[in-house]
């Protein structure tokens, strides 16, 4: 079954890749999301990535789309995103839609000058000082991220929410246009900020958009096994059709992004997986996660050539 993978870290990976052009074609992989992900550096760190980029679709074979028409049913196609601090300025955000950035991601785990992220306190949560179910419910898109929100809409950018904080969700969610959490979990299964909650996910369905489903084992669930995770990644299924329908569910591996998950270690399984999902739930609902739900928010934001 040929699905859409809406994250991965495949152009900041160290050490051994989960993402390879091999073991895409071997999932059989529509397309790839591959996010610029900037922490420090800004604009010039992005086009770096973006170089990177233009390499990876030029040496390893991929396909890059740049439109919904572009998407070819014989190739692995490759779409550029962006998460982080990847631009300051409005002519940085242009300069991204420039540079082929389809889908963007206005924080990470601090602060940008776009908004604020998930977690209060990032630093408290890394040294253990602050439970991950601690949310950040006040601060918000910046004056600066809601001008960014409306030019992606004019440009045909999709907002992503993911790592982006409560306030922030629904400032997005208030615009009524479709947008994504390219790779969040159900927080009613597992209680951390990165996840949604069920009105957060029933928000994203009512506005058209996607949640990709996230394999960190973490958000998934505390037992990391892959019995454990296998359990788990059904029961955010699950849960995320319960709360917005069989049209919001979609993937967002997280691959070269998070460690190596015990049941889904790297894209090759993931024909195993989809094939999972219909057994669970009908084939229909698969194939939907799998492809149909992302290709329409591709279409209804970014549009065709």
């Amino acid at each position: 079954m040929k699905y859409c993978d809406l994250h991965c870290d495949a152009l900041t990976a160290s050490g051994k890749e989960q993402v390879t052009k091999v073991r895409l074609e071997a999932g059989d992989c529509l397309l790839q999301c591959f996010a610029a992900f900037v922490e420090e550096g800004g604009f010039s760190r992005f086009s770096s990535l973006a170089d990177k980029f233009e390499d990876l679709v030029k040496n390893e074979g991929y396909h890059r789309v740049l439109y919904a028409s572009d998407v070819k049913e014989n190739a692995v196609n490759a779409l550029l995103s962006c998460e982080g601090g990847a631009w300051e300025s409005i002519e940085e955000l242009r300069g991204l839609y420039a540079r082929g950035v389809r889908m963007a991601g206005f924080v990470w785990n601090t602060p940008t000058a776009a908004g604020y992220p998930n977690f209060p306190d990032y630093q408290g949560l890394c040294a253990g000082r602050t439970s991950p179910s601690v949310r950040e419910e006040k601060r918000g898109l910046t004056p600066f991220g809601h001008e960014s929100a409306e030019l992606m809409a004019q440009l045909g950018i999709i907002p992503d929410v993911s790592h982006g904080s409560d306030a922030l969700f629904w400032e997005i969610a208030q615009k009524k246009r479709p947008f994504v959490a390219s790779h969040s979990n159900a927080a009613s299964v597992q209680n951390w900020a990165r996840n949604l909650t069920d009105e957060q996910i029933a928000a994203v369905a009512d506005c058209g958009g996607v949640v990709g489903l996230n394999f960190c084992a973490d958000f998934l669930s505390d037992d990391g096994s892959a019995a454990g995770q296998r359990t788990a990644i059904l029961a955010h299924v699950r849960a995320i059709l319960n709360a917005g329908g069989e049209d919001v569910l979609a993937v967002g591996s997280d691959f070269d992004g998070i460690p190596e998950n015990a049941y889904l270690p790297d894209p090759s399984c993931m024909p195993s997986f989809f094939e999972t999902l219909a057994d669970e739930f009908g084939v229909r609902i698969a194939e939907k996660a799998a492809r149909d739900n992302f290709l329409r928010v591709l279409r209804d934001v970014v549009g065709d050539k």
